[in-house]
């Protein structure tokens, strides 16, 4: 009796008032929204095309229609009344509690303050329990109901028509055009950020140039650039001479590969292939092994041979920055606002020789022109003439004339503040600017961004609100190398790394429609499992993402998870601010988009390449952009898997171990790294326990936890290093001596052929003199102890902490 009493207590505190908030379809032109009005209980309903299910509360007494069946009975004999009517009354309480149970997933009236309950986690009711709750499944239906796709496809044309380079008049209007639209919506605030950047630009009366040098050093013919405008920000200006070698992708491993073939790429000018790797990785690998400059061509070889699709001009030159790093080289480390007052310095990532992009038309003859060794099969491309040659050739000469100006660009900034935690920041954004028309470059991305502005700001004008804060943000300078954003990270990196919960990156989301890849922190990979298995395929017609993945490769995220490489504008954001990214990319059949970085990236060509379903795969994007951001700011606990990374440690020990013998041998040890591996595992173990264990319903005890979590990636930032020296100094995607594939490479130099040759390097640090044993030391002291305080903060309390050196 007493549990049943205590049931029908709850049972009265949850049914509903003498009036409740429900909404109602409008009709007419706002068709399509909700509206809010009120209602008496006995006349209140849920809108059916809402609520998956309706959940009704319970009638008045006099009206339940059972009640007829019992009059009879109550005539017959007045004793058996009073029993069958509490009788009756138990049987309806119980059949209503048991329906509130199996059904409370449904819509129930909304107040003003709302919570995100997942379909797959017990979540209690926030700090009123009297007001009403949203579902996931609710607000899925709601944000599903308001994103509207007709506009994407006009906003990427309109926007891709538009001139919008960086620093330009044409992006000053769109800046323009993009603050009004956001002023419009239903945000808590609007605002731009400027800085003043140092960019790089063609030099219009001093174009740059390449001709043949005859034996006598003479400069011979010149070889016609068509594209002046094609150019490598940031190359280093100035002229270089030496004979011409083929280098493939231009690789370390390429040039390793190279030597190891007779060829001496030192003191000769690289002809390298687009692709693999970025361009700035490229200039930095061939700089290391003393080449005194760089050609980068494309090669028809890395694009499609389908005949039916587009393909790129054979006579256009590929535009692309080299700068080994991120935001403006010339303030490394700290933001470049107008007022600063800084010493001149450079960051150790821009070169020290001049690179230059050409057509396959001019590589053509430089190709015919190379003698030595035919290079290896998977060297060959598809330009016309005989086997590709490796070298060396006759000499070249290469003028570059870049120059560089100070360019203020604009980051435009909307937020929906969070009702539980506004201080905590759920961030999207996407770059604005192009060097072309960057139709699938930045146009795909503005036009989503735009959209899920507008879908959020409709879904708070019915009522919703999310826990944490929404931020919305259009880059300005994305193409020489996320400027916009590195510096708002550099400005403001105290507040940041405490405060941004995840960042989520909408550029190069539309290059092909064929597969879908996330370059992500692995903190994200089980959310994106569960929000793919949520949105359908944009061309597999009754197939989830998940489901058009798993069919092909049943390791799904072999096939989708990618690491986040310094060419992503997501990169920053992990590798120096210490907060998990993503960027998600639908591609076309794993081959490259031909027309990225290119005067050919118009809507018209990625219209063709898609075969007319861009709008089809942007919706998908934005469905799921856009339930991943409902997640990321309405869980009540934060859907970060932060055991994740324990299983990447276990990934490289493999690495390791093929050393240890080795290491034995000197009297050294990996054990402590092992230590802390496993110090880690048991924090990120008891901290799971903590919070099954825990009263969901306690606010102050859920912010512990989500702050525990959303740092985790922060931890991983060594706090060792200088930021002005090495900014990425994560030591997982990071580069410079404190990563784990630095302390790799070193160990690799225990098994190098003594010959002094540089090896391939995969951690950016320059090769050096062979393996030192006190290098060795500090370098897995500074990785251990990083990992090992990642252990000891996610284990709570400073009393909580049970370190097992």
């Amino acid at each position: 009796m007493e549990r049943l009493r205590g049931l029908l207590q709850r049972a009265y505190q949850w049914s509903p008032g003498p009036s409740q908030t429900i909404y109602r379809r409008v009709e007419g032109p706002l068709q399509g929204h909700l509206e809010e009005e009120e209602e008496d209980r006995e006349e209140a309903e849920l809108p059916a095309h809402f609520c998956p299910m309706e959940l009704k509360g319970p009638e008045p007494l006099g009206s339940t229609p059972g009640l007829a069946n019992f009059i009879p009975w109550a005539a017959a004999g007045r004793r058996a009344a009073p029993y069958l009517v509490l009788t009756a009354l138990l049987i309806f309480t119980g059949a209503f509690l048991l329906g509130y149970v199996a059904f409370r997933g449904s819509c129930q009236a909304c107040g003003d303050s709302v919570l995100v309950v997942s379909e797959d986690s017990n979540y209690e009711l926030g700090l009123d329990s009297h007001q009403g709750t949203l579902y996931w499944s609710d607000l899925q239906a709601m944000f599903l109901k308001l994103l509207g796709a007709r506009h994407l496809e006009d906003t990427i044309r309109l926007t891709s028509h538009r001139e919008r380079v960086a620093g330009s008049a044409g992006m000053a209007a769109l800046s323009q055009d993009i603050l009004a639209v956001l002023s419009r919506q239903k945000l808590d605030h609007v605002w731009t950020d400027t800085h003043y950047v140092g960019l790089q630009f063609p030099d219009p009366d001093h174009p740059n140039i390449l001709h043949w040098v005859d034996e006598s050093g003479r400069a011979g013919e010149q070889l016609p650039l068509e594209d002046p405008d094609a150019y490598c920000p940031y190359s280093a200006t100035g002229n270089a001479t030496g004979k011409l070698v083929y280098a493939h992708y231009g690789r370390p491993e390429d040039l390793q590969d190279l030597r190891a073939r007779g060829v001496e790429p030192a003191g000769c000018l690289l002809l390298v292939r687009v692709g693999m790797t970025s361009f700035a990785q490229k200039v930095a690998s061939a700089q290391d092994f003393g080449a005194r400059g760089v050609l980068i061509y494309p090669d028809p070889a890395d694009f499609s041979q389908d005949p039916h699709k587009p393909t790129l001009p054979s006579h256009l030159a590929v535009y692309e920055h080299v700068h080994l790093g991120t935001g403006d080289p010339y303030t490394p480390g700290f933001p470049s606002f107008n007022q600063t007052q800084f010493p001149p310095v450079e960051s150790s990532g821009l070169p020290s020789i001049p690179a230059q992009p050409i057509s396959a038309d001019i590589a053509e003859p430089l190709l015919r022109k190379l003698k030595g060794p035919v290079a290896p099969q998977e060297w060959q491309g598809h330009l016309p003439g005989s086997p590709y040659h490796l070298g060396p050739g006759p000499s070249l000469h290469l003028e570059v004339n870049n120059h560089r100006t100070s360019t203020p660009i604009t980051n435009i900034f909307g937020c929906i503040e969070g009702h539980a935690e506004p201080d905590h920041y759920v961030v999207i954004g996407a770059q604005r600017d192009a060097w072309g028309p960057g139709a699938a470059k930045s146009a795909v991305g503005t036009a989503i961004l735009i959209e899920l502005v507008q879908t959020f700001s409709a879904m708070v004008s019915n009522g919703f609100r999310p826990r944490r804060s929404l931020l919305f943000i259009s880059w300005d300078g994305g193409d020489f190398g996320s400027v916009g954003s590195t510096e708002w990270l550099e400005g403001y990196l105290s507040m940041l790394h405490l405060k941004a919960v995840v960042y989520v990156s909408l550029d190069n989301a539309v290059l092909g429609d064929d597969k879908f890849h996330a370059k992500t922190s692995p903190l994200l990979i089980s959310l994106i499992e569960n929000i793919l298995k949520q949105v359908d395929s944009p061309n597999h017609s009754g197939q989830t993402l998940y489901e058009q993945v798993v069919r092909t490769n049943p390791s799904w995220d072999a096939e989708v998870i990618k690491p986040l490489p310094m060419d992503s504008s997501a990169y920053s954001f992990t590798a120096f601010a210490g907060v998990p990214a993503v960027e998600f990319s639908f591609v076309e059949d794993d081959e490259a988009y031909p027309f990225l970085h290119t005067k050919e990236d118009t809507y018209e060509n990625l219209h063709k390449m898609l075969r007319g379903r861009l709008p089809a795969v942007a919706q998908a994007v934005a469905q799921f952009a856009g339930q991943l951001l409902i997640r990321l700011s309405h869980d009540h606990l934060l859907p970060l898997d932060f055991g994740r990374y324990g299983d990447v440690v276990l990934g490289h020990i493999s690495s390791l171990n093929e050393f240890s013998g080795d290491l034995k041998a000197r009297g050294l040890t990996l054990q402590w790294v092992y230590s802390a591996r496993g110090d880690y595992i048991r924090a990120a173990e008891k901290l799971r326990k903590e919070i099954y264990s825990s009263e969901k319903s306690d606010e102050r005890l859920m912010r512990m936890y989500n702050v525990r979590i959303m740092r985790v990636e922060f931890y991983l930032l060594s706090q060792y290093v200088s930021p002005a020296d090495s900014p990425f100094r994560h030591i997982f995607l990071g580069r410079g001596e404190h990563t784990l594939d630095a302390l790799l490479d070193h160990l690799r130099l225990l098994r190098s052929d003594g010959s002094g040759a540089p090896r391939a390097s995969s951690s950016g640090m320059a090769p050096g003199p062979g393996f030192q044993e006190s290098h060795f030391r500090r370098q897995l002291a500074l990785l251990t102890w990083t990992l090992q305080g990642a252990a000891n903060a996610l284990s709570g309390d400073v009393w909580n902490i049970d370190n097992n050196f």
